[in-house]
């Protein structure tokens, strides 16, 4: 009977250590920080005129010229401006949008490159 308990005390400690060991592995990776996107504006399913402006707020972004725009997987140019602890980002959209709705699409990359993405959609109106 002792040796029984012993062996089950043997066998219950073996698989404990193996259960352990397969948390430690994903403790020991570094996060990600991906890049944050705040302040959309317009606002989503806003109703904007074809050429108006959009802007948006970018954080944990270390080189601005990862950041990347597309309207309805069109690139469109954007001003990047340093702001406290981000990047202050403003553009146009496209003159040839009408009638249609159309994502206005975010990447960037952030430390580690670790990429962040984000977008709002806009209804473009005559």
């Amino acid at each position: 009977m002792k040796i029984q308990n012993t062996l089950w005390i043997i066998v219950l400690v073996l698989a404990t250590s193996q259960a352990w060991a397969y948390g430690s592995g994903s403790s020991s990776k570094k996060a990600c920080s991906k890049p944050k996107f705040t302040q959309l504006t317009p606002v989503n399913n806003a109703q904007v005129s074809p050429g108006s402006a959009f802007s948006f707020d970018a954080s944990a972004v270390p080189n601005p010229e990862t950041i990347k725009v597309t309207v309805k997987d069109q690139p469109v140019d954007v001003a990047v401006a340093a702001k406290n602890q981000g990047f202050h980002v403003s553009g146009k959209l496209p003159d040839s949008l009408k009638d249609t709705f159309a994502r206005i699409s975010i990447t960037a990359e952030g430390p580690d490159q670790c990429k962040g993405n984000d977008g709002w959609l806009v209804k473009i109106t005559e």
